[in-house]
Formats: structure tokens, sequence, C-alpha cells
């Protein structure tokens, strides 16, 4: 069995899994729950055997690397690193509500890889620019913020639904749901990892940059806008700590920072780019 085809049974498998968690949200049952989680587990240790197996077949073509070198394989990357993060965060917190918020967009990114017209899924070798260590670190930091950034994302919808809504829905319904002090908290931690991240990404792309073609910035549209997204979190986390910005205004900082996020990684790939492999 290939790596595409595992990878699509981990996509049907983080659909289920979303699913479920949407019937933990509607019917108020823990079950589903368990069950959702349990899918996310099981599709979470099949996606990093697949990537497994991506890897040891590109060592077997003989020009080995890790599978992070076109759109697919970063896609695939990035639904991964969600998934990693969404899971430690439910384990730490013991609750599965965020699930139904940050599980669909896993599944999102592993659909759009497979269904993507014009995307390629070949194994190939890399170009020069690419064949550095410095770029691994660069790509692997950056998507880790970027997923740090999906779990803020998917924190701050609970929050502005719940702080919405909690007061049409009975007692029973809000106790089911993290505390909004306990969500804002999710808010800032989130944000926080994924702005050190993207500020370790943002560095090692530099030194990257400069191995590969002489420059430590060019101010390319990706580098742009990466250090764009940078300073909304910077902005973000600024304004929680001398501003004592909190609730909802924050959650909307993490909706419009998520929102950067997505065009630094896919809008940007519309414009002229030294990341156009990407």
């Amino acid at each position: 069995m290939t790596d595409t085809v595992i990878l699509n049974y981990v996509t049907f498998i983080y659909f289920t899994s979303f699913v479920l968690y949407l019937f933990r949200m509607i019917f108020l049952k823990e079950f589903w729950a368990r069950l959702a989680s349990f899918l996310a587990w099981t599709g979470f240790f099949a996606h990093t055997f697949a990537l497994i197996l991506r890897w040891k077949a590109s060592y077997n073509f003989g020009f080995g690397h890790a599978p992070l070198s076109n759109l697919y394989e970063s896609l695939v990357f990035f639904a991964w690193s969600i998934i990693i993060l969404y899971l430690t965060v439910e384990w730490r917190i013991k609750d599965k509500s965020l699930g139904a918020f940050v599980v669909p967009i896993t599944f999102f990114t592993m659909a759009y890889a497979s269904i993507a017209p014009g995307i390629n899924n070949r194994i190939e070798p890399l170009i020069p620019a690419l064949q550095s260590n410095w770029l691994t670190t660069h790509v692997v930091t950056c998507f880790m913020g970027y997923a740090a950034f999906t779990v803020a994302f998917g924190c701050g919808l609970l929050y502005l639904w719940k702080s919405g809504k909690e007061a049409k829905y009975s007692p029973m319904f809000a106790e089911k749901l993290p505390p909004l002090p306990a969500l804002d908290l999710l808010i800032y931690q989130s944000a926080a990892l994924g702005f050190v991240f993207l500020a370790i990404g943002i560095i090692t792309g530099s030194v990257w940059a400069h191995y590969a073609w002489g420059a430590y910035w060019s101010w390319d549209p990706k580098e742009t806008w990466s250090l764009i997204t940078w300073l909304v979190y910077a902005i973000m986390i600024h304004a929680r700590y001398v501003r004592s910005w909190h609730g909802k205004r924050l959650a909307v900082l993490a909706v419009i920072g998520f929102a950067c996020m997505l065009f630094t990684y896919l809008g940007v790939n519309l414009l002229s780019s030294l990341h156009s492999y990407l």
C-alpha cells in the first residue's frame, strides 16, 4: 500500500472524526467525543506512518529528502502538524469541544491536497536551491507555527460562538463547553507558541535564502507576508500584556491572524515568488 493510498484513507478518517465531534456538540454525549478522539488518534498514527513511508521511498529512489518539497507534501505536513498539536491540547485540557472547530481544518487541508487542480503528489528530486538542512528546519518550524495559529483560530471561533450563544442555551449545554477564561488563555498560549515557531522559521528561512540566493532578505511576497503575519501576532501578544486585551478582542485578532497566515501560505502562491514551488 503506497503512502498516497494511506493518506486518502486518513482524509476519510479525519472527516469521520469531524462529524463525530459535531455529534458530540449537538447531542452532548461523551460517547461521540471519545469515538471522535479515537479516530483522530488513529488518523494521526496512519498519517505519521504514511509520511515515514514517503520519506523512505525518496531514499529508495536515490535522492532522499524529507517530504516537504512541494505543495502536496507541504499540505500533508501542515495537516499532520495541526492534528498532533490539537491532540496534545485535547489531552492537556481534558476537553474535546475544540475538535469540532480544528479537526475540520485538518480534513479540508488533506482534501485540498488530494483534489487541488494541477497538484503534484509524485516524489521527485530536489532542485539545488532546496538541498539544504536549513530548508527543512525552516519549513518544519513555519508549519508548526501555522498549526499553533490554527488551534488559536479554533479557540477563537469557539470563544466567539459560546460568548454569543451561551445565554440562549441551557446551563447543561454551557457546562459541556470549556469556560470562557480557559478558552481565552488557550487563544493566547497557542498564538504565543505559533509566534515563537514562526520567528524561528523566518530566521532559518533567511539563512537558507542567503545559502540559496546570496541574500538574507529580498522582500519576496512570501517573505513580506510572513513578516506581516508575525507582526499581527506580535500586536496580539502586546495587546494582551500591555493593553490587557482579553475575550472577544483577542478572539477576533486570532481570526484575523489566521486569515493572514492562510494568505501567506496559499494566497501568495498566486503572485510571482521565489517560493512558487510551494
